[in-house]
């Protein structure tokens, strides 16, 4: 019980480090299309609207799923919907736990 213990108060230190790395692959797979994207942002806000979605530039991602991934299913070889899935998980956890103690938003507050 006790080298459970020990590991445990280990593990707990390192617990911002995944967060970190979930930060830097969401950062590294954004950047590309992010910069295709906001080189014409209007045009892509303007399809949004055309297609009646709430928020427009906020719901992008969402929007990709249903009109571009979802019909080719669930893996990623065949352009479906795994991969922006996977990038919706790690948002959604960023989101609930936040950046963590590693990172410029931890040592700005």
């Amino acid at each position: 019980m006790r080298t459970y213990a020990v590991l445990a108060r280990r593990l707990q230190a390192c617990r911002d480090i995944p967060l970190l790395f979930m930060r830097l692959v969401l950062a590294y797979g954004f950047y590309l299309p992010a910069k295709m994207k906001w080189s014409d942002i209007h045009s892509i806000g303007d399809w949004f609207v055309q297609l009646h979605m709430p928020l427009p530039y906020v719901s992008a991602y969402l929007v990709a799923i249903a009109t571009v991934h979802w019909s080719n299913g669930f893996a990623a070889g065949d352009n479906g919907f795994e991969i922006p899935l996977y990038y919706l998980i790690m948002l959604f956890a960023l989101f609930i736990y936040g950046g963590g103690k590693i990172g410029l938003d931890y040592f700005l507050e």
